[in-house]
């Protein structure tokens, strides 16, 4: 297939691209490198700096004409979405739609589509939440996806466009960014290996579904091949609290590292875990790396980075 993968030089972006290269498809990578890095862009990918906002990426659809988007490109950080709304509907809305309104026109059959588990449900009245759950985000970042999962059930109904939209829950491995809000794995592997004290916010007993990138992965390359549009929670079904992640990192990165804890962050939820038993059952998809399999590899990965 000729896929294009937007945001392909990101964290989860740049491990699908690996996949689908693998796999033996032609893949094109658009970023504009505002988060993702160049270190992470396989070099047998044909890439373009751009953001998903601008005009010139037509002529990207234009020149390769492709079976599937993969659309990964999104601002991701949910405080600067609070801080911003605007800018984050800009990108994660206005980006979308002109990626949309591009597969359209030059006959792409199937968008998939990077959504959020996490923060598209809100409180949840259960748990793990499925995908009936009620949709209640608290912040601009999840109504904005919840808002583009919604433009995607429009161009099947109307454009007749196929879409496989994956709602992650919190995803970590090696490539995440450690230096934004976001990603408490990667920020505190970083600052555990370079002398830092990382801050575990209130009383570290706020959970969340840690899902390996590695399975996110396989999931998104399960979603090539099926055969109509649907909507899918990609996760573990497991709760773990912050501070049980922070016990496992020090143990594989500096088991001298203190145990600090800060104030807690206004409007933080308090729980988050989602279920996958309508992905396994449609596409045979199961998490398969554990959670201490996955932070030994996320950890291995910026030891290796650090030297």
């Amino acid at each position: 297939m000729n896929i294009l993968v937007t945001g392909g030089a990101g964290f989860i972006g740049s491990h699908v691209v690996d996949s689908y290269l693998h796999g033996g498809h032609n893949v094109v990578v658009v970023d504009d490198l505002s988060t993702g890095s160049m270190r992470n862009v396989n070099p047998k990918a044909q890439f373009y700096q751009l953001d998903i906002r601008s005009e010139n990426v037509e002529e990207v659809f234009k020149r390769h004409r492709f079976d599937v988007v993969n659309h990964h490109a999104a601002q991701m950080d949910v405080r600067r979405s609070v801080a911003d709304p605007i800018f984050d509907a800009s990108v994660n809305v206005l980006g979308s739609l002109n990626t949309f309104e591009l597969a359209r026109k030059y006959g792409a059959r199937k968008i998939i589509f990077a959504s959020t588990g996490g923060a598209i449900y809100g409180e949840q009245d259960c748990f793990p939440a499925d995908e009936e759950h009620p949709l209640r985000p608290l912040s601009p970042y999840g109504i904005t996806k919840l808002t583009t999962e919604k433009y995607l059930f429009y161009y099947g109904q109307v454009h007749g466009m196929e879409s496989v939209i994956l709602r992650y829950a919190n995803i970590y491995g090696p490539r995440q960014n450690p230096f934004g809000e976001a990603g408490v794995v990667a920020i505190f592997a970083n600052r555990m290996l370079r002398g830092g004290e990382p801050i575990i916010n209130g009383d570290g007993m706020q959970t969340r579904d840690y899902t390996y990138v590695g399975d996110v992965v396989k999931a998104n390359v399960m979603a090539l091949v099926y055969p109509r549009s649907n909507i899918f929670n990609v996760g573990t079904g497991i709760e773990t609290n912050v501070n049980d992640v922070f016990h496992a990192l020090r143990r594989y990165l500096n088991p001298s590292c203190p145990e600090r804890h800060g104030p807690a962050k206004e409007g933080e939820q308090r729980r988050s875990v989602i279920g996958f038993g309508k992905i396994k059952s449609e596409l045979g998809w199961v998490p398969s790396v554990t959670l201490d399999e996955g932070l030994r590899l996320t950890a291995e990965y910026f030891k290796n980075v650090a030297e």
